[in-house]
């Protein structure tokens, strides 16, 4: 084994980049290597409760009261959720935008803290899942990885619809105007950011035919989780230090079982979840969990931030938040908002989807999932009763896409993603070095030079 080094990760303030994080960070544990974590105040105590190391940011000033966990996305849903009922092309000035801004704005805020933490740990290693730059970590010559736990059409190809759209990549007929909204709404964000990473040392930002990149690419490895079978044709190589990792899905940490009274209940087994922002929308989530309590299945309800507001039926069982890596392998169907990493365990674990999209890339992963047959794809608050029941019912009927699933996630399992970030991340810990994909073996656990 190499020697002990220190790797630190920084995932953004969100539970699926820092889930990624926490999978590959057990097995750099695991060898011997000190690992710690650089995380938002809102997470403190999170990491240390799995054995890491904590360092502690702010992304802006603390609030005058106390904050109260939770209360950012319940209130975030209620102020936004008028905006994702809209086209994702009309969603680009009053949403994309400004979330952009505001995560600009975070890495400014945290500049002087990260660059205090970044010394003090003097990390062989440095691995980095966020959307935007942190200038601090770039600008000191230490090697650093960026990691990719978003749908892969944020790397932008001629061939790959625009992030964000939701549109199909066989239909290019609305690309254009999307890209000109994308420049109209993102330009000034874009050129100002530009500068400030360039004023601090970590080099300037580009924006090529098919959209603006506010993350730089890491001189000596980027990776990204996205299974192959799902992954978008490209017309350009993406480059040498890119490599895709099918799944880096994190061991279960504790167990979940079904309660009795739905173990020994016929019918089909479907786990519901919208995530942490999508869960926050009560109505939704009651409509949801009311139309599904209208069927003979069983059904598994990760039931967010407002729990308590949401009403399940003799059906069901769900908690504010669940073991989601232990229930999925023995589920038969997700209804997911489309989160990427919801979308890479239900790939990993061979169930198809109904996917409900809100933003981001979820509606990327919701067009992926339905243009490629894994799924559906149905409109979070424009779906019919109907239309929800019939994808359900089709999908959990569908024995060769059940089967088909099956021998993917087989395939995926076998490959061992974890593992394999783990081996990538050592070897620049190690050498120093840049990791192209064609200098490295297809196997996980491949010895070190």
């Amino acid at each position: 084994m190499a020697d002990s080094k220190t790797i630190v990760f920084f995932p953004e303030g969100a539970y699926g980049p820092t889930n990624n994080c926490i999978g590959i960070g057990n097995v750099l544990r695991a060898r011997g290597h000190r690992v710690v974590f650089i995380v938002e105040e809102s997470f403190a105590g999170n990491l240390e409760a799995r054995g890491f190391e904590e360092r502690l940011i702010r992304l802006g000033p603390a609030p005058e009261e106390p904050e109260v966990p939770g209360q950012f996305w319940i209130d975030f849903i209620r102020d936004t959720a008028p905006v994702f009922r809209r086209p994702t092309i009309e969603q680009l000035g009053d949403f994309i935008a400004p979330t952009f801004q505001a995560l600009i704005d975070g890495a400014k805020y945290a500049e002087p803290r990260l660059a205090e933490i970044v010394d003090e740990l003097d990390p062989a290693v440095i691995v980095e899942d966020n959307v935007v730059s942190f200038p601090a970590i770039m600008s000191t010559g230490r090697p650093w990885v960026r990691l990719l736990s978003c749908n892969p059409g944020e790397l932008k190809d001629p061939a790959v619809p625009p992030f964000s759209s939701g549109y199909p990549a066989a239909d290019r007929s609305r690309w254009a105007a999307f890209l000109e909204e994308v420049r109209r709404t993102h330009a000034d964000l874009w050129a100002d950011f530009d500068a400030f990473c360039r004023e601090r040392g970590a080099g300037g930002l580009t924006w090529g035919d098919h959209g603006p990149d506010l993350m730089h690419e890491s001189p000596w490895l980027n990776a990204y989780s996205y299974p192959r079978e799902a992954d978008y044709e490209r017309a350009m190589p993406l480059g040498p230090t890119w490599h895709q990792l099918d799944s880096t899905v994190r061991a279960p940490e504790v167990e979940w079982s079904l309660p009795e009274r739905l173990a020994s209940r016929p019918g089909s087994l479907i786990y519901l979840s919208l995530g942490s922002l999508g869960s926050a929308d009560v109505s939704l989530m009651q409509r949801l969990v009311d139309l599904l309590g209208r069927t003979d299945h069983r059904v598994i309800v990760s039931k967010g931030p407002l729990a308590h507001e949401i009403t399940l039926h003799d059906n069901m069982t769900g908690e504010g938040f669940l073991p989601q890596p232990a229930i999925l392998p023995q589920v038969d169907l997700v209804i997911t908002h489309g989160g990427n990493n919801t979308v890479v365990e239900s790939f990993h674990h061979g169930k198809p989807m109904v996917v409900l999209p809100l933003f981001w890339d979820q509606v990327d992963n919701a067009q992926r999932i339905h243009e490629t047959g894994f799924g559906r794809r149905l409109a979070a608050y424009d779906f019919e009763d109907g239309e929800l029941l019939r994808a359900v019912d089709e999908l959990l009927d569908d024995t060769e896409l059940h089967s088909r699933m099956a021998k993917i996630a087989e395939r995926m399992q076998a490959s061992a993603g974890t593992a394999r970030a783990a081996d990538l991340i050592e070897r620049v810990a190690v050498t120093g070095q840049p990791v192209a994909r064609d200098a490295v073996p297809a196997l996980h656990g491949t010895p070190l030079p």
